[in-house]
């Protein structure tokens, strides 16, 4: 370490200085070789204009340093501002989240106190695309993508993070009893790669009865790989079971920049108190210091940490009569943290990490091999509400739509086959999924599609969306519909 790294700092909004403040102490007593370039971000750019919260110079300093350690910030109410994490992740690709929850008990109240997971949660894609459309009166649309590069490059992140931190399982969650292509695709996916590893034991879970033991017995879990809307709920589940989300700090990491951060909010309540607790940015930033070639000195900090909650000395979040000593405040705390450095838990287990491979996590995608793609069909969604939504009235009106042989095969509403045959008791909206296809299911043109719109028009239907059903090498690249 002759040499200091320059990294990117941004103290944000309500306790966001108080905890950098601490952390950045704590950090420089314990000898870390860093260099800081300032940026502002948060409630004072929105309300500059900037509606991503950073300015471009903040934009400018990332590239150079590939490295921010950010404070929690505030995003002030009322429409059109970005969440500033969500732009940060996606302008440089930060695919992974890192989210260690462990538990330190006793000294932090939990009721699960052999918790020591770690979950990785895909950051780019998933629902988070923020890909939504009113389409009807009553009926909004959320699109959920997920890409077979951005499932693999989450999963064999996490496969080579279980390898390097000397993980022995990674679980997978997912929901593809329910969202067989998409979710599918991730489990499919995590059972290839997982095949290249066969020293890590695997397995999956359904993500609601796998965040239902994350509640019960976090204990029996290692690394979870997940979705990115999966990962966000399981990891406050995950934090509050050890005993504080307070405490939790994580990593965003991508191919050449990377983000750390404490998972709590920027508490605008107690700002300026002197009472926040700066475990969580300290613990992001300790993994930063783990990222940048410094485990040296991320161990000492993380060991003067857990001394410290083992001597008592506690900020009023974690205070406990009878488990602590004494209640401090922030720079109080990091305080008792410096005066313990270079010492080392007694109770719980030490820190330590890899000193013989100081790189990142470096992800290679395998090569793509392309499929044969064959247009089979297509989805007409119509916005319809005559008739008293009478299915077999827009089905009959429908039929006489006829493409080159492309006719109406079934409708469903909200995924419910309604047409035909469909049961009088199912409820049914303005929004109408009609689906085409030939006698033969043969392969068709969109010319035909076209055509298809153009004579749907004629009937008097409002069409506000369509989707093309392919098949892949003859794989069928959609899902069925209820009944067919």
């Amino acid at each position: 370490m002759s040499s200091k790294r320059k990294i990117t700092v941004a103290y944000g909004d309500g306790i966001g200085p108080e905890i950098m403040k601490a952390t950045l102490n704590i950090l420089e007593a314990a000898g870390a070789q860093l260099e800081y370039d300032v940026i502002e971000i948060g409630e004072q750019v929105y309300l500059k204009g900037i509606s991503s919260g950073m300015e471009p110079k903040a934009f400018d300093s990332l590239r150079e340093t590939k490295v921010f350690l950010k404070s929690p910030i505030t995003t002030p109410q009322g429409g059109g501002f970005k969440s500033l994490n969500v732009t940060t992740r996606k302008s440089f690709g930060l695919f992974a989240n890192v989210r260690p929850c462990k538990a330190y008990s006793p000294f932090v109240k939990t009721h699960f106190p052999k918790t020591d997971l770690v979950i990785i949660r895909e950051n780019e894609e998933d629902l988070y695309a923020g890909i939504e459309h009113r389409q009807t009166e009553e009926v909004y649309q959320t699109l959920k993508l997920i890409s077979q590069p951005g499932s693999e490059k989450i999963i064999r992140y996490a496969f080579e993070y279980a390898k390097k931190y000397n993980r022995k399982k990674v679980t997978c969650m997912t929901k593809d009893n329910i969202m067989k292509l998409a979710d599918g695709l991730f489990h499919k996916t995590f059972d290839k790669i997982a095949k290249e590893y066969p020293e890590i034991e695997t397995d999956h879970k359904i993500i609601d009865i796998g965040s239902a033991l994350i509640a019960e017995r976090p204990e029996i879990f290692d690394v979870i790989v997940t979705l990115n809307l999966y990962g966000d709920i399981i990891s406050d589940i995950a934090a509050q079971v050890t005993g504080s989300v307070g405490l939790g700090g994580s990593a965003n990491v991508g191919a050449e920049v990377a983000m750390f951060e404490a998972i709590h909010g920027s508490a605008p309540d107690i700002a300026g108190m002197d009472m926040a607790n700066p475990s969580g940015l300290l613990n992001g930033a300790i993994s930063m210091l783990v990222h940048i070639g410094q485990p040296e000195v991320a161990e000492k900090v993380a060991n003067a940490w857990m001394k410290t909650l083992e001597d008592g000395i506690h900020t009023g979040d974690i205070y406990q009569d009878g488990i602590s000593k004494v209640k401090v405040g922030t720079q109080a705390f990091a305080q008792a943290v410096i005066e313990r450095l270079g010492q080392t838990p007694s109770n719980m287990t030490p820190a330590s990490f890899d000193k013989s491979d100081n790189s990142p996590i470096n992800i290679q995608l395998s090569p793509v091999t392309k499929a044969k793609k064959e247009l089979v069909g297509v989805d007409v969604f119509i916005d319809w509400d005559e008739a008293g939504r009478n299915p077999d009235v827009i089905g009959e009106g429908l039929r006489k739509a006829d493409a080159n042989g492309l006719k109406l095969h079934l409708i469903t509403n909200r995924g419910v086959k309604v047409f035909p045959e469909g049961q009088p008791e199912t409820f049914c909206t303005d929004h109408w999924r009609c689906r085409f296809k030939t006698a033969d299911q043969s392969v068709i043109s969109h010319e035909d599609v076209l055509e298809l719109l153009r004579q749907i028009k004629g009937l008097g239907f409002d069409f506000i969306k369509t989707e093309h059903l392919y098949t892949f090498d003859g794989e069928r690249g959609y899902s069925l519909a209820q009944g067919e």
